[in-house]
């Protein structure tokens, strides 16, 4: 029997630590503590809501089950030592540290009859996947939740259908339609989604004439089968405001031709958005990157109460245009779809039919940023609404915008109706410029943050830095030195891990931190140790 939204709510009964909240049951939380300085030479602790605490469920140490001499561990390539040894400086020639492997979106699946390198091992029935955003190659992991410490963490696959080595994987979704795990690419420069078969070894194929290539990093699947992506492609800096980018990515939505078979094509298009001032769709200006950066529109676009509408245009359709290569960011920006700062992941609200799609800006990452606030220099959470997941208008309104305190949004999941858990990307500029690292938060969907009264968003966590992160700031800027000084808050991941299609996400309100409840919420610190983790209520 799945939990219901009822059934949530009768067990919220006879728990203390749950209180009914806008008609929602959710865990009696508060918020973490206060940042922690950046400290050189300091390690920062992760801190948590009351009421939550953090069990991990994968660490980067752990040898792969089936792992490679390139891809041996959960968080580390086999290309130098986890730890530098004493003395050793990194030269363009020489790594005095293994490269980190950066696992990224997380996936949770509720699977039966999974196999692996060990063929007389049973490995359970709960699963994590992850592709990995940094080493090479890249690959495709598994954690076994229900497995020992030999067979934690399998290798699914480091090379696709071709025999080429896997790119680097920044999203991921599990698309119950075609039964496959969908993989995205933050590149463009080779195949950029890719489909994996479930068992071991996963068969992983590029989809490369269908998606086409962009920096695609959001997917996700509606109730028809669509899939939808979101692009993180950073644009040129401008003369006059050389410190913030012009807008150059966009949201797509790719209609497939048999649902059942994503290879076989099918329609893509971008999202356009109508000008409150003109009444044209918003574009990008080629070569006018100063002009898009403190538009008018642009502005508009980060003010709260202003409603734009929006519709759909085709930028590739392999029923007329053929399965060849294409580049999709650039027939997007001649198809005069909107382009956006940097948009990185979006999901369905969960209850809403598929009906309103939350999407994350991440803006500049910078406090240097000329744009501010108020022209999307600290990104913004948006909702698009329309009357079906597949309607060719819509609505697009900003739930809440961003600031030097709250910016660098990134990976985004439901916990209830309404409360969207963002994570920030500030990089680590930026953690320099405001003295804080990244925090995951808790912005509510049906608040008015454009209020006098409104409130801030919730703290649910505050990521801080681990010691091997720590050790690698020492090292940033160095030639030939390649890993990140700092933890990132990525793959938040609410689900309950039905693979059906009646158990796509976004079909059933979540309703994780109750009790009997099958809903579960994982994180990885990226960077660092590269730990994956779950959090449970304490």
């Amino acid at each position: 029997m799945r939990f219901t939204r009822r059934a949530a709510v009768a067990a919220a009964a006879g728990c203390t630590l749950v209180f009914a909240a806008a008609a929602e049951a959710v865990p009696m939380l508060s918020g973490s503590d206060a940042v922690q300085p950046k400290v050189a030479g300091n390690a920062v602790p992760v801190t948590l809501m009351r009421g939550l605490e953090k069990a991990p469920v994968a660490q980067g140490s752990d040898r792969m089950d089936g792992g490679t001499a390139a891809n041996p561990y959960y968080g580390y390539d086999g290309d130098g030592p986890m730890v530098p040894a004493p003395g050793d400086l990194p030269t363009s020639t020489h790594l005095v540290e293994a490269t980190k492997t950066e696992p990224d979106k997380n996936t949770y699946l509720v699977l039966h009859g999974q196999n692996g390198p060990d063929a007389s091992y049973n490995y359970g029935t709960h699963f994590v996947f992850q592709g990995h955003e940094g080493g090479a190659p890249g690959f495709l992991s598994r954690i076994n939740l229900d497995a020992d410490g030999t067979h934690r963490v399998t290798l699914m696959a480091s090379k696709d259908t071709n025999g080429d080595p896997l790119p680097d994987f920044d999203g991921s979704t599990w698309d119950p339609f075609a039964g496959r795990l969908l993989l995205t690419t933050e590149s463009n420069a080779g195949p950029s989604v890719f489909q994996a078969t479930l068992h071991y070894p996963s068969r992983v194929a590029p989809l490369d004439g269908v998606f086409g290539r962009g920096d695609y990093e959001g997917v996700q699947a509606d109730s028809d089968g669509r899939i939808w992506l979101v692009e993180d492609s950073g644009g040129a800096f401008g003369t006059a405001n050389p410190n913030a980018k012009q807008p150059n990515s966009f949201v797509y939505r790719f209609t497939p031709s048999n649902r059942g078979n994503l290879a076989a094509g099918g329609k893509l298009q971008a999202l356009q958005v109508i000008s409150l001032r003109s009444g044209n769709p918003i574009v990008l200006h080629n070569g006018k990157a100063d002009q898009d950066i403190t538009s008018p529109d642009r502005r508009d676009l980060h003010t709260y109460g202003k409603q734009f509408q929006t519709r759909w245009v085709t930028v590739h359709d392999t029923a007329t245009d053929g399965a060849a290569t294409f580049d999709a960011n650039a027939l997007a920006k001649a198809r005069g779809a909107t382009p956006f700062k940097r948009p990185e992941n979006g999901v369905f609200r969960p209850g809403s039919g598929f009906r309103q799609f939350v999407f994350t800006e991440t803006g500049d990452t910078s406090a240097l940023s000329e744009a501010g606030a108020a022209l999307g220099g600290y990104g913004a959470l948006y909702k698009l609404s329309q009357s079906s997941p597949g309607a060719s208008h819509g609505t697009l309104t900003m739930v809440y915008r961003g600031n030097e305190m709250h910016t660098g949004f990134d990976n985004v999941s439901f916990s209830s109706a309404n409360t969207a858990l963002v994570a920030e990307d500030a990089g680590d500029t930026l953690h320099t410029q405001r003295n804080a690292f990244d925090s995951l938060w808790a912005i509510r969907t049906d608040v008015n943050y454009g209020a006098p009264s409104a409130p801030a968003p919730t703290r649910v966590l505050y990521v801080g830095r681990d010691a091997s992160a720590t050790i690698d700031s020492g090292f940033s800027g160095m030639d030939g030195y390649q890993n990140e000084g700092d933890n990132e808050v990525t793959g938040i991941h609410v689900s309950d891990g039905d693979a059906s299609i009646a158990g796509l996400l976004g079909v059933e309100v979540p309703h994780p931190w109750v009790p009997g409840s099958p809903w579960r919420v994982f994180f990885t610190a990226q960077h660092g140790d590269n730990d994956t983790w779950e959090l449970i209520h304490n």
